[in-house]
């Protein structure tokens, strides 16, 4: 198998953690893609995947797979003892559930807000970013709002909840990880006052999946000599 990705970024992060908490590392093959150039959004990726984002999973028989969603149940179900995308139907449902609010209230808004109301990942990509659009930097802001409430209501969830989707780990966990890494990359601060979700922050970053692999994740070049 090939992971087409970029190191220090939330949504190959994702799939990297997925990866160690199944041991399938050493079966894949890492193929890095230059985001700050843009060539996700050039006509040989966008053969790979349409949406021109990445994660692409491509596998021994070339079919291509996208969403960080659909790639980490693929994974998760390929030794058919599935861990992050739960076994039971009531599993299954709570963690797709959350694992949605995670992307559309943290971690899709922190990017809006990384992309429209800052330099994002640089000119080469403003293009791509509706640009002729005047209220887009107001926008973008408003869309840090709604991540400090995403996590907000994600404090709320953890002071019930050993995990973002009941007792165990899972791949909504690893969204909402990911979502406040990518926050930490664009200035927005946790506040201190959502204590269950830092204490729920802290105790995942020691899981071997993530704390191994926390420096190559998400501590991104491509982000450093852009001043972030």
């Amino acid at each position: 198998m090939r992971i087409f990705d970029r190191p220090g970024f939330p949504n190959p992060a994702r799939i990297r953690i997925v990866l160690a908490e199944k041991n399938l590392e050493p079966q894949v093959e890492f193929v890095s893609v230059d985001l700050i150039a843009a060539e996700h959004k050039q006509p040989a990726f966008l053969e790979k995947n349409p949406s021109g984002v990445l994660p692409i999973l491509q596998l021994d028989d070339g079919t291509y797979i996208a969403e960080s969603t659909a790639i980490t149940e693929y994974l998760d179900n390929l030794d058919g003892d599935p861990k992050l995308t739960g076994k039971t139907p009531r599993e299954k449902a709570v963690i797709h559930m959350m694992q949605k609010r995670a992307e559309t209230e943290l971690l899709d808004a922190v990017g809006n807000y990384f992309h429209h109301a800052t330099p994002g990942l640089g000119a080469d990509l403003q293009v791509f970013k509706s640009p002729e659009w005047a209220g887009r930097q107001e926008w973008g802001s408003r869309q840090r709002d709604k991540a400090v409430a995403g996590m907000k209501y994600f404090d709320t969830v953890l002071r019930g909840h050993s995990f973002v989707a009941g007792d165990a780990f899972s791949m909504a966990d690893i969204t909402v990880f990911a979502g406040l890494m990518f926050a930490d990359a664009a200035g927005i601060v946790v506040p201190e006052a959502y204590t269950a979700l830092n204490a729920w922050r802290a105790k995942v970053s020691e899981l071997p999946s993530v704390k191994n692999r926390s420096g190559q994740m998400f501590v991104s070049d491509d982000l450093r000599r852009l001043g972030f």
